[in-house]
């Protein structure tokens, strides 16, 4: 009877300790379970943080390939119009620009750069307002400098190839006054009446009606 008994305690332990030791396993296997999700949860995060930042890359580079050839492209029309309007190309709004940078800097008393700006929209356009006003202002430029020769000569081709022009008359004046300081007073006399008889009505036949009375 007690070995019965023995018997039947040994067998209810051993049962316990077999329910205890498979509890404790898909405790385990349940842990263990949990580890690989995280891990594969935090692998598939890491991924697509990767996959966003290449993405994220992929796209700035676009955008900096497009603005790069934009900008590429708006450098070759900006060149390409330059070319083209400054090539002695005969459009108002070269005329205009190179007219107005030309006397800002003589304004600005910069007369190497007026001269040559001047000489450039008289040389390379034809324009019956702004080319004779550019050969009048390089008359008075060389006048200025004491080169009496040369100011004579841009007097000189405006009034020959400009006849009608507003500045014609002036030019003609400023003629007669190159002529008096080279000591040549006859030569600007006969200039100066030229002037007064030509002009009647224009401001420099008065200049030159004074000069003719000063030199009575």
């Amino acid at each position: 009877m007690r070995f019965f008994i023995a018997v039947m305690l040994s067998a209810s332990f051993f049962l316990e300790s077999q329910e205890v030791d498979a509890g404790d396993i898909l405790f385990l296997k349940v842990q263990e379970l949990e580890g690989e999700i995280s891990a594969l949860r935090s692998e598939m995060e890491a991924q697509a943080y990767l996959i966003d930042k290449l993405l994220s890359e992929k796209q700035s580079k676009a955008v900096e390939s497009k603005a790069v050839e934009s900008n590429t492209l708006e450098n070759e029309m900006s060149a390409s119009e330059n070319t083209f309007r400054f090539q002695g190309i005969n459009d108002g709004q070269s005329i205009e620009e190179v007219y107005e940078k030309a006397i800002s800097e003589l304004n600005d008393k910069n007369f190497i750069d007026a001269r040559k700006s001047f000489s450039y929209l008289a040389n390379n356009f034809t324009d019956d307002e702004k080319i004779p006003l550019s050969l009048f202002w390089l008359g008075e430029i060389s006048l200025l400098e004491s080169n009496l020769v040369e100011s004579e000569n841009f007097f000189q081709l405006l009034a020959t190839n400009h006849p009608e022009h507003w500045r014609t008359p002036l030019a003609h004046k400023k003629i007669g006054d190159i002529l008096m300081m080279s000591g040549e007073p006859d030569a600007a006399k006969i200039k100066y009446q030229f002037v007064a008889q030509t002009y009647p009505s224009n401001a420099a036949s008065s200049l030159a009606l004074q000069l003719l009375e000063n030199m009575e």
